[in-house]
């Protein structure tokens, strides 16, 4: 397939680039090159002939239908976004133009594309979110495909309504469209604002570590080359106007998650164990959902997709990408807002 990717210079979009084009699927990605974008993320396939690129903003309507008249796409998968809920407490607009209405533009830029090629059978728009448009979980239960939605911060309001967006063309105008929402991402290049990628960089320099509120949120971690790989399954095989939610089957508390890269950091680092000793909690921030939990059942079931790799396993990679890729991330740490407290209300 010809596969046009929003967002390949993010952490996500950049594991799908890399996989699609090693599985020998030919990429447009199209990508503003916002703040946490970085073209070091796809260095290993820039020079591939299966590989183009489009500096292109998803706000603006008519850069993308030129993107869709020069490059003639057979698949759409939409993952640019702006994606940190603690940017999106301090300043919500960015969240609202980009989320919603970049995604409001690329639908219509995609369904101009899809009429006027004579609607292709095989034509898809694959939308990518979040298992944080459901909101929060108490101490049992999981989200499945038909959990109402209930967002609690700015970030995941403007999620679901991209989604809705999605739903809605799908059913007004008829645009062939799957619908995917996972659980926490972590892996190699994941952006230093992160919570596991902060807890690695600040131990290795010594800084504390902020957890917020006891620590006691729980989250479901998804290996990002797993979810790569989950991305491009229901791209091939996922029934039309689908949701899917993809889950890491691996719940861990926060407070679990960071004791437990502390405990790697000394097995490689032990001159500065132990690590734990960093940690340090902080004010929790608004609106922080108790708890989320996938129920993989349909994505497994109907699919035949999981994931292959356990917590302990993801975190060991990463921990050592990161002891091996100083050079990606330092310059990294330099950006806006990297490093300091957002999101205090």
């Amino acid at each position: 397939m010809k596969i046009l990717v929003t967002g390949g210079a993010g952490f996500i979009g950049s594991a799908v680039v890399r996989l699609a084009v090693s599985r020998g699927h030919e990429v447009v990605n199209v990508d503003a090159l916002t703040y946490a974008a970085c073209e070091d993320n796809i260095a290993s396939v820039s020079d591939s002939p299966l590989y183009h690129f489009e500096q292109v903003d998803i706000r603006d309507r008519a850069a993308l239908d030129q993107v869709f008249a020069n490059h003639k796409p057979d698949a759409v998968m939409h993952l640019a976004a702006e994606s940190h809920v603690d940017r999106s407490i301090d300043g919500p607009a960015d969240f609202v133009e980009t989320n919603i209405t970049g995604t409001f533009n690329l639908l219509e830029a995609a369904r101009s594309y899809w009429v006027a090629t004579d609607k292709p059978e095989g034509f898809r728009f694959h939308h990518i979110s979040t298992d944080e448009v459901y909101g929060t979980l108490g101490s049992d239960g999981m989200f499945t495909e038909t959990t109402p939605y209930a967002p609690n911060s700015p970030y995941s309001a403007s999620k679901a309504a991209s989604d809705h967006l999605v739903r809605a063309w799908g059913e007004t105008y008829g645009l062939p469209f799957v619908l995917t929402n996972c659980s926490n991402n972590y892996g190699p290049y994941h952006f230093p604002e992160k919570l596991i990628p902060v807890v690695i960089l600040n131990a290795l320099a010594g800084k504390p570590i902020p957890v917020y509120g006891e620590g006691l949120n729980i989250r479901d971690w998804l290996f990002v080359e797993d979810h790569a790989d989950a991305l491009l399954c229901v791209l091939e095989k996922g029934e039309n106007g689908r949701t899917y939610n993809i889950g890491g089957e691996n719940e861990a508390t926060n407070i679990d998650l960071v004791r437990k890269i502390c405990a790697l950091l000394d097995k490689h680092r032990p001159d500065n164990a132990p690590h734990e000793n960093l940690i340090t909690y902080v004010k929790d921030r608004p609106g922080h959902d108790l708890r989320y939990a996938i129920d993989p059942d349909r994505i497994r079931t109907e699919l035949g997709w999981r994931p292959s790799v356990t917590l302990d396993e993801g975190l060991e990679r990463t921990v050592d990408w990161y002891l091996a890729n100083e050079a990606w991330w330092k310059p990294l740490q330099e950006r806006q807002g990297v490093g300091t407290r957002l999101g205090n209300g």
